[in-house]
C-alpha cells in the first residue's frame, strides 16, 4: 500500500479504538507508519481523513444491509416484506458492528466539537440517502438531488438514525424488522382514511 491507503486504514484503526475527539494526527501517523505532511499531502486535513475512514467503515458494514439467506430474494421491491429484511440486516449490524456505530452517534452528539468531520460527512450524505433507497426500494441508487432520494432517502436516514439511537439506548426495547413493517403498515392504513 502506499501512504494515502496507509493512512485511511491507520485511521480506521484509531476512530475504532479511540473515536473522533481522542484521535490525534500522530496517533494516525503512528498507526499507519507514515508521517505528518503526508496527511495533508493526501487528504488535506486530519478530519477530512478521519471522515474518509469513518465512511470507509460504515461503507463495508452496510454491505451486510442486503444479504438474504441462502442468496434467495423472495421480496419484491418496495415491499414491506423487503423492507422488514432490510431492517433485521440493519440491526443485526448494531450489534456485530458496535464500535463502527458508536462512531456515528459521537459525531451526532460532538458535531459542534467536530466541524470538519462534520462538514466533509454532511456532503457525504446525499450518497447515503441514495443507497437506503436502493436498498429499500431496489433498483439502481438515484442521483443524490433525484426527489426520491431527498424524500424517501431523508425518510429511511431519519429511521436508521433514530433506530440506532435507541439500540444504543434499550437494545431491548429496540423495535425488530417485523414490528417495523407493521408499524409502517398501520401508518400507511391510517394516512388513508377519510
Amino acid at each position: 500500500m502506499g501512504h494515502r491507503e496507509d493512512l485511511l486504514e491507520g485511521a480506521k484503526r484509531c476512530l475504532l479504538e479511540k473515536g473522533f475527539l481522542e484521535t490525534t494526527a500522530r496517533d494516525i501517523v503512528r498507526e499507519s507508519g507514515t508521517n505528518l505532511a503526508s496527511i495533508g499531502y493526501h487528504y488535506g486535513s486530519k478530519d477530512a481523513l478521519l471522515a474518509q475512514a469513518y465512511v470507509d467503515l460504515i461503507e463495508n458494514v452496510s454491505l451486510a444491509f442486503d444479504e438474504v439467506p441462502d442468496g434467495d430474494d423472495p421480496t419484491g421491491d418496495g415491499s414491506l416484506a423487503r423492507f422488514e429484511r432490510s431492517w433485521e440486516n440493519v440491526i443485526r449490524t448494531f450489534t456485530e458492528n458496535r464500535s463502527t456505530w458508536r462512531l456515528g452517534l459521537e459525531v451526532m452528539v460532538h458535531a459542534d466539537r467536530l466541524p470538519g468531520v462534520r462538514e466533509h460527512l454532511a456532503r457525504a450524505s446525499g450518497a447515503a440517502r441514495s443507497g437506503l433507497v436502493a436498498m429499500f426500494l431496489g433498483g439502481p441508487e438515484p442521483a443524490p438531488t433525484d426527489p426520491l432520494a431527498v424524500t424517501a432517502g431523508g425518510f429511511y436516514s431519519t429511521l436508521l438514525q433514530g433506530l440506532m439511537v435507541q439500540w444504543f439506548f434499550d437494545p431491548g426495547t429496540t423495535p425488530t424488522g417485523a414490528e417495523l413493517a407493521e408499524g409502517l403498515r398501520q401508518v400507511m392504513a391510517a394516512a388513508d382514511r377519510p
